[in-house]
């Protein structure tokens, strides 16, 4: 994405393609206050709840922000140990969020 205008296609197509793919609705967004997420007819006629975070409290994306720092920095160790230059970053963050998904968790019973 590279203007803020393009979000309202991204989030229609990530909504159709979800649908299409799994068989699933998404049933709730939170976003922050941006006035790009200015979609509530939409949302009402998908029947999805739409939330906002509070204004000045960044702790309510702190499990978000948490998840993307745990994906870089996989990302940067699998880049360093197998000495890749740059052009192969999105590959990398590719196989690194693969690995996060398939490693065993206790809060799965240790299933992945």
């Amino acid at each position: 994405m590279v203007i803020k205008s393009e979000t309202r296609i991204h989030i229609e197509n990530f909504i159709a393609y979800v649908k299409n793919q799994f068989e699933k609705g998404a049933k709730i967004i939170r976003t922050d206050n941006g006035a790009e997420f200015a979609m509530k007819i939409f949302f009402s006629s998908k029947e999805i709840i739409y939330q906002t975070t509070c204004v000045e409290t960044p702790e309510q994306n702190g499990i978000a922000k948490r998840k993307h720092q745990h994906i870089l920095n996989v990302s940067r160790a699998l880049i360093f140990q197998a000495n890749l230059p740059p052009l192969f970053w999105n590959f990398v963050v590719l196989h690194a969020i693969f690995f996060i998904n398939y490693t065993p968790t206790p809060l799965l019973d240790n299933k992945y």
